[in-house]
């Protein structure tokens, strides 16, 4: 990587991180919390409170990402993390479920994950833009496993309200880091054709990956609905399942540098879809795990694969999407692909459960095993885009 490349990667993955960060310190413990409020016994509402996020999120990344082809990347950015901000003080404001939901539901008005990894496309050259988009994936993976172990000890010392003030100062200093950190973004240029939606939605390879990153996320949050129970069931409680999770991810990232050196040598094709046939095995691996006893270190090592796969499609994905798309609309292609990521989240965490509570976690996990065996079919016919000219090198 060049110098402005190793800046914009670095400032851009921070800013993901902050905000992350913010959401996954509350997320494992919101259910529990939020029941204190007046309204939180509730349960239909209180899981509209936590899931509200994702909606908001899922309408908004379009109109983001394509304000970000017409006016500037920097500048939605910045409007996406305020309001983000605002969202997260109403949220510590509140003194019921409703206020909660509300602020929920501003702080997915917030949707800036399609303008800024469309500002880190404009930045990097197509033979890093794995490595970019990568270390963002690894930035937000971290963040996830921090907010395990953080998280309930947070919410001890300071309570959910305290837990969104941090949020939202952490949005904050994401504002400062964008103004300040990142590079400034090349200079749009003029054209009727700037975000243009039909030339995203007319696109067969970006056809592809939008039905690839609304799969996949909706496989990750439907098997967390019963992936805690197989580890409850196969002996560790539920405060410790962090013991797991740690580690699964952490040296799922180890294993990163391979997917860069693939790349390099002609070969991310091959890489992207042995990722989607392992997460495939990893669902039918769980399936015979809730068919009988589980057994901790099976689940473990399952969980690992699991992230090996998820790691590397998280970053390939979206360097394969602003590679394809023509410079023109790329915030407009992002704002797409970051609509079916947040819309696979609704859907698999509404259909998880569902699946769970009618026919149980075999069915669930059968489900997601056929959902990737469908994605695997669809992405065979792919090709990996060719190289483009490099970036401007100046900082």
């Amino acid at each position: 990587m060049t110098p402005l490349e190793r800046r914009a990667s670095a400032s851009l993955a921070s800013i993901f991180a902050l905000r992350m960060l913010g959401l996954f310190l509350v997320l494992p413990v919101f259910a529990l919390e939020a029941r204190k409020y007046p309204g939180g016994e509730d349960p239909a509402l209180l899981g509209l409170a936590m899931g509200i996020y994702g909606l908001t999120q899922g309408l908004l990344q379009l109109p983001f990402g394509m304000a970000s082809d017409r006016f500037g990347r920097k500048r939605v950015i910045v409007l996406g993390l305020l309001i983000f901000a605002v969202g997260s003080f109403w949220a510590a404001a509140a003194t019921d479920l409703t206020g909660l939901l509300i602020g929920r539901s501003v702080q997915g008005a917030g949707a800036v994950s399609a303008a800024v990894t469309a500002l880190l496309a404009d930045l990097t050259r197509d033979e890093v833009r794995t490595k970019a988009m990568a270390l963002v994936g690894a930035s937000i993976g971290l963040m996830f496993a921090l907010s395990l172990v953080l998280a309930p000890l947070m919410a001890a010392a300071m309570g959910l309200s305290g837990l969104f003030v941090l949020t939202g100062a952490l949005a904050l200093l994401g504002v400062t880091v964008v103004v300040w950190g990142a590079p400034p973004a090349p200079p749009l240029v003029a054209g009727p054709a700037r975000g243009r939606l039909k030339d995203v939605l007319s696109h067969a390879g970006l056809l592809r990956l939008n039905l690839g990153v609304f799969m996949l996320h909706a496989v990750q949050l439907a098997m967390w609905v019963a992936v805690p129970g197989l580890l409850v069931q196969a002996g560790l409680g539920k405060d410790h399942h962090w013991q797991v999770y740690l580690p699964a991810v952490l040296g799922s990232f180890v294993l990163m540098g391979g997917t860069f050196a693939m790349e390099r040598r002609g070969h991310l094709k091959k890489v992207f879809l042995v990722a989607i046939a392992l997460i495939t095995v990893v669902q039918l691996g769980f399936l015979l795990q809730a068919s009988g006893t589980p057994r901790l270190g099976v689940l473990a090592g399952l969980l690992f694969v699991f992230f090996c796969g998820f790691n590397v499609l998280e970053a390939t994905q979206p360097s394969l999407a602003s590679r394809l798309a023509p410079s023109a609309v790329r915030g407009t292609a992002m704002g797409v692909y970051n609509t079916l990521q947040s819309l696979g989240f609704f859907v698999g965490g509404w259909l998880g459960g569902y699946l769970v509570k009618t026919w149980g976690s075999q069915a669930l996990f059968l489900s997601c095993a056929g959902a990737m065996l469908v994605w695997l079919l669809v992405a065979l016919p792919m090709q990996a885009p060719s190289r483009s000219a490099p970036v401007r090198q100046t900082a």
